[in-house]
């Protein structure tokens, strides 16, 4: 899969960004078939773009035919600016979407998918509210820290919510009274802790069969 590695205009200043393309032997290789937008963990905790959950959230994407976009928040590395507790972190994504649409091909028309890691969880779930419900097709939060970070609600038609039984961050415990009110199922991954170590693979086959399933509405 192709990638980038640049510096674009963020609300802060320069905003670092990465894409992960479709690879060379895709159909959509020069014409993705959807956008998508993940956002990584706490920048106060280490988390980057390069995180490993963000990393395989934004590939599988990618794999599937997507222009996918990772980027740094305010104050990460080459991103300039300062933390804002997720409502700043999602002015940076949106910039970073804005600019995706604008850079590839017929992007402004093309459908959205957006998924995050515990804190990104935050940023993505603030992002949904302002697109239209006619362009998110799905959403993928996993490890979730939105109650602790965003107080918002999500569509529970299109997000999955993905969850390690063993999560020491975020309890299963606050989790279910945050997703409980609203009726959202959440999937849970035996053995994992937050960070998912040594069970990425069933997290990438659930996000795989979630973010396909939402493309393949498009059909």
């Amino acid at each position: 899969m192709s990638k980038t590695k640049q510096l674009i205009t963020g609300p802060c200043g320069n905003l670092e960004i990465e894409l992960d393309m479709p690879p060379a032997s895709s159909p959509w290789v020069d014409s993705p078939r959807a956008l998508a937008l993940i956002a990584h963990p706490h920048p106060l905790r280490g988390g980057d773009m390069d995180n490993k959950v963000t990393t395989t959230l934004s590939r599988i994407c990618a794999g599937l035919g997507c222009a996918s976009i990772r980027f740094n928040y305010r104050g990460v590395h080459n991103s300039e600016g300062i933390y804002d507790a997720s409502a700043g972190e999602a002015e940076d994504a949106a910039a970073a979407l804005a600019w995706l649409q604008h850079h590839i091909p017929g992007g402004e028309r093309l459908s959205i998918l957006l998924g995050g890691f515990s804190f990104g969880t935050a940023v993505a779930a603030r992002l949904a509210l302002t697109l239209p419900e006619d362009k998110l097709l799905g959403m993928v939060l996993a490890g979730a820290a939105v109650p602790r970070f965003a107080q918002v609600n999500v569509n529970t038609n299109i997000t999955m919510m993905i969850h390690g039984e063993l999560d020491e961050t975020m309890p299963l415990s606050e989790i279910m009274a945050w997703t409980r009110p609203q009726n959202l199922p959440i999937t849970i991954v035996p053995h994992a802790d937050h960070f998912f170590h040594r069970q990425l693979v069933p997290l990438k086959k659930l996000a795989t069969r979630h973010f396909d399933m939402a493309l393949n509405q498009m059909l």
